[in-house]
């Protein structure tokens, strides 16, 4: 009776979810992008405009299955979000108390996935029921670890964001391990210890970038190089880009994307050091880039747009790539540095403008055609998370205020603010429907922007 009685449950939890996607579904509109002046850069107006695939919003937002979202860019086709005129009608639903992670949430279906560390000793997945926050299923193994000393005011606890693919679950361990668990059940059906396995050095601080899933296959950054892996047994295809392995250069923080340039698609990376485009086939570098920082730290996703790259490091500054491809070579031209210095907080572009949010706590928003910051912002938290929709961009700052902001390269529009926790909040937002998840050092909180009531 108990089982039944779960199964009706979970089924009217799913009948919830379907209706809210529906919803979802009638209100979907094609996003408007900002335009801008391009005459410094010939072609990049075009090429903005048209969105590569690595930029473009392809995927109706019923799901929140990896880093970044459906396309791993932040950006949705969500006309709820692109309308939303401030947060005023946004509403706690539930909130459950878990241990500490920096992991953003997963969301697929009805189900919402979360890891924490527990205890300084166990690596923990939750499964939560998406309409009540009820506790699924639960997994662990033991894998904490604790980083350098100089570190450890953000804590040692579990950081990189899951992906969720085709009822699989892959989680980045902090000790350089790969989990594949059963999505339905949690029961584990795959691991791979990279230091054990392929006698790697354990990352100082940990496994922070977050794995890939295209096709049959899954890449990850690990064990200071890139893996190409069977997504359903953990068999290896291949392994490139082996780097040093030492405190300054190994174990990326940033995480891989896919992207076509000049009709190629390949795996972009950003290590520590440099910038690369990867063979999806065998690894092979089919270009790098150097890229300047202080002692390792890029950590931000880069952008694609068409075939140029965006990125912004600590201490570096801010750059855009432009790769080219003449003759069966690759190669890349700087077409532009400025001084502004991104950190941990990857940027979103929308028509010809990037939109970053920077190591001196501030917001700016840069022509993609000269390289110029058409406005900075007073100062905020040390962090933020972004998605964004049409010309609008939802932000979640570390310390725990959720913003809204209108994407305007003229000046700065902050069209609300609700603070939503009083505990930091490091993890990368989730948007899914109406739904706004957000993982609190302690916590998983989901907020609804509700139904605007008729005037």
């Amino acid at each position: 009776m108990r089982a039944e009685l779960a199964g009706w449950r979970g089924l009217r939890g799913g009948w919830r979810v379907a209706a809210r996607r529906m919803a979802a579904r009638a209100f979907l509109l094609t996003a408007v992008w900002a335009g801008g002046n391009s005459t410094a850069l010939p072609g990049l107006a075009q090429e903005s405009a048209a969105q590569s695939p690595a930029t473009q919003p392809t995927s109706v937002n019923t799901d929140w299955t990896q880093w970044r979202g459906p396309d791993r860019t932040s950006m949705l086709k969500s006309d709820i979000l692109a309308s939303q005129p401030n947060l005023e009608n946004l509403e706690r639903r539930w909130r459950v108390e878990v241990d500490a992670s920096y992991s953003g949430p997963i969301v697929a279906g009805n189900k919402v996935f979360v890891t924490e560390t527990k205890d300084r000793k166990f690596e923990v997945v939750r499964c939560l029921d998406r309409e009540t926050g009820k506790q699924l299923w639960e997994s662990q193994w033991e894998g904490s670890m604790k980083v350098p000393f100089f570190a450890a005011a953000n804590g040692s606890w579990i950081r990189s964001t899951p992906t969720y693919n085709d009822g699989r679950l892959y989680i980045c361990g902090m000790k350089d391990v790969l989990v594949c668990l059963n999505a339905e059940t949690g029961a584990e059906l795959w691991k791979i210890d990279f230091p054990a396995q392929y006698e790697t050095k354990l990352p100082d601080f940990g496994y922070v970038s977050s794995p890939l899933v295209d096709g049959d296959d899954l890449y990850t950054q690990a064990g200071s190089a890139v893996f190409k892996l069977d997504k359903r047994t953990g068999e290896l295809k291949w392994r490139g880009m082996q780097g040093a392995q030492n405190m300054m250069s190994g174990g990326a923080f940033s995480s891989p994307i896919i992207a076509t340039l000049h009709g190629q698609r390949q795996i972009v990376v950003q290590s520590r050091e440099e910038l690369a485009g990867l063979s999806l086939e065998t690894g092979d570098v089919l270009w790098r880039q150097p890229v300047p920082n202080f002692r390792g730290m890029n950590i931000l996703t880069p952008l694609v747009i068409g075939n140029k790259i965006f990125t912004s490091t600590y201490q570096g500054g801010t750059f855009l790539y432009d790769i080219k491809l003449d003759g069966g070579k690759w190669s890349v031209e700087q077409l532009w540095k400025q001084p502004t210095q991104g950190y941990m907080s990857s940027p979103v572009v929308i028509g010809n403008h990037v939109y970053l949010h920077l190591r001196n706590q501030r917001f700016t928003c840069i022509d993609l055609a000269t390289g110029k910051s058409t406005w900075i912002s007073e100062p905020f938290g040390q962090y933020w998370s972004m998605i964004a929709a049409g010309d609008r961009i939802l932000a979640l700052d570390e310390q725990g205020d959720l913003l809204l902001i209108k994407a305007n390269p003229e000046k700065f529009e902050l069209l609300g603010k609700q603070h939503v926790s009083d505990e930091t909040t490091w993890a990368h937002v989730g948007f899914v429907d109406r739904d706004i998840f957000v993982r609190e050092l302690k916590a998983m909180s989901v907020y609804t922007l509700t139904q605007p009531k008729p005037q």
